[in-house]
């Protein structure tokens, strides 16, 4: 019966996207409401609208309250948990996704400073350490194990805030944003399901349900037709909050919820290890070069990617690939070898697999500017010889007008 609710759902989620994604396009062309264009963006020529994340919200909070009401007080369906468990950190999720919802709308229209919206997502992260949901085992990562409260709680909502910029900051692909919090939704859901956490798979798979039409519209979307729209900050910050409730509840370990699981903290961060990497190595990069952390550049991985002479949907298809690389190998290698060295790995693997994107990067550059150099003597010699017939032919003729 948990099953049949939960496809239920993700079937419903599915469906009333597909249904409101082409009304919010009629309302953002009819008010204009577009995505600014600007030398950083990668689709600089072309107007598409932007509001396609105000969807997820409401779909999302809908659902899982009428499956909430419907499994307890229709069906009495057993979901083989405590409420007193559940509830707290789910009403607080609701809350916090209403609170990025309504900054994300306010951005997505008339634009917030990135303090406020800091401000915003610091608040957002205090709602689960006060819910009860907060990391208080690290399973022997630099060899520790249980974390008091003052320390996992400040942890927690930093890797909240952290989780939410990082799916914000890869929205720079057609799909690739939506594409990561879909997998990691999958996985993390299929996970849960596996343990019996019914109400976590149930909200990761309306999550999912969500994302589907809209990745269809993101990346197939035909633009000329005005079938093409973007998430925007309000999609974007949302989907980095559910991201992260979801990851943290698979980390924290808690009978009540799901079994204990030695590797479960590695596991639950897998799908996030791309995109939170990437922030790290370019805010890092910012830092180094003094310039402020926030603002906006393009060293992240998909402009890489579109530097090494790859498509946007190749370099999309390749980023998930490697999400879904490094869930399958972390998922695997807990159960083998211990946490830390499972890290190790992940990290050397990242580090390795950048060093050759770093050298494909500057190996496609170079080619590109002897290609360029090379048309441009060809033009050089191309003028002179035109040049040198126009003066012959020239002479000629003024030579043939004196014997005349």
């Amino acid at each position: 019966m948990e099953i049949l609710l939960v496809v239920g759902c993700f079937v419903v989620a599915l469906l009333l996207s597909r249904g409101m994604i082409p009304v919010i396009m009629l309302v953002t062309y009819k008010k204009r409401l577009f995505d600014p264009v600007n030398d950083r963006k990668v689709h600089n020529k072309c107007i598409i609208p932007r509001l396609g994340g105000v969807i997820f919200v409401p779909i999302q909070c809908f659902l899982f309250v009428v499956a909430l009401v419907f499994a307890v007080k229709i069906a009495h369906i057993e979901m083989n948990v405590q409420s007193w468990v559940f509830l707290p950190s789910f009403m607080m999720l609701l809350c916090g996704l209403g609170m990025l919802f309504m900054v994300g709308v306010v951005d997505d229209l008339i634009g917030v400073s990135y303090k406020w919206k800091f401000v915003v997502q610091i608040c957002a992260a205090s709602f689960f350490p006060l819910s009860g949901l907060w990391i208080n085992d690290l399973y022997g990562l630099g060899l520790l194990v249980s974390l008091p409260a003052w320390v996992g709680m400040p942890l927690t909502m930093f890797i909240v805030v952290l989780i939410i910029n990082a799916i914000n900051l890869i929205d720079g692909l057609d799909g690739l944003c939506s594409g990561v919090v879909a997998m990691g939704c999958m996985v993390l859901g299929a996970l849960f399901m596996y343990y019996g956490a019914w109400w976590h798979t149930l909200f990761a798979f309306i999550t999912v349900g969500v994302l589907i039409p809209f990745f269809y519209y993101n990346v197939f979307g035909a633009t000329r037709r005005r079938r093409r729209i973007f998430m925007g900050d309000t999609g974007s910050m949302t989907l980095g909050y559910s991201m992260a409730f979801l990851a943290i509840s698979f980390a924290m370990n808690n009978p009540y919820v799901k079994p204990f699981s030695e590797g479960a903290i590695v596991v639950a961060f897998s799908t996030l290890i791309i995109p939170v990497m990437d922030v790290a190595r370019v805010m890092f990069i910012r830092w180094r070069k003094g310039k402020p952390v926030f603002k906006p550049d393009r060293n992240h991985l998909h402009h890489k990617f579109l530097r090494m002479g790859m498509s946007h949907r190749t370099a999309m298809l390749s980023i998930l690939g490697l999400v879904l690389f490094f869930s399958a190998f972390n998922i695997l290698m807990v159960e083998m070898i211990s946490n830390n060295i499972v890290i190790l790995c992940d990290v050397a693997l990242w580090l390795g697999m950048h060093g050759v994107f770093e050298r494909m990067e500057k190996r496609y550059i170079q080619k590109q500017a002897m290609v360029t150099s090379q048309s441009t003597s060809l033009t050089q010699v191309y003028r002179t010889e035109s040049k040198m017939k126009l003066k012959e032919g020239v002479a000629l003729q003024g030579g043939d007008a004196y014997v005349q």
